[in-house]
C-alpha cells in the first residue's frame, strides 16, 4: 500500500515574526500540527521569491499573517507555487524565546 502522507519539502523557522505586532495576542490560537497557508508575494520589492505564511485558509476571516519563509530557503517553494503545485504547510513547533516567537513549520507536497 502506498504512503499517502504528504512529502515534507522543507522544515524551517518563520522569518519576520518579531515584525508582526498582533502575533503575541494571536499566539495562543496557534496549535502544533495545525494547517498553515502559503501565499506567494511575487511583487515584493525585498525578495524575488517571497512566500508569506498565514495561520489559516484563504478567505478565513480569522486567519492572520505570521511572517515569511526565510529568504535563503524560499526559492524552490516559490517556484513550485508559481507552477501551480498545491503546497501546504503545518506548524511543527512553537516557543517563546524572550520577546521572539519561534515558529517552526513544515512545507508539504500532498501525495495523490
Amino acid at each position: 500500500m502506498a504512503d499517502s502522507s504528504p512529502l515534507v519539502l522543507l522544515e524551517c523557522l518563520v522569518a519576520g515574526t518579531s515584525h508582526r505586532p498582533e502575533l503575541p495576542a494571536q499566539e495562543k490560537k496557534l496549535k502544533v500540527g495545525q494547517a498553515l497557508r502559503l501565499e506567494r508575494e511575487a511583487d515584493s520589492k525585498y525578495d524575488d521569491w517571497a512566500v508569506k505564511v498565514h495561520s489559516g485558509a484563504a478567505g478565513d476571516k480569522n486567519s492572520y499573517w505570521l511572517g515569511y519563509l526565510p529568504e535563503t530557503r524560499n526559492e524552490t517553494v516559490a517556484r513550485l507555487l508559481d507552477a501551480g503545485y498545491p503546497l501546504e504547510a503545518r506548524l511543527a513547533h512553537k516557543a517563546w524565546e524572550d520577546e521572539w516567537l519561534h515558529l517552526e513549520i513544515e512545507v508539504l507536497l500532498p501525495r495523490e
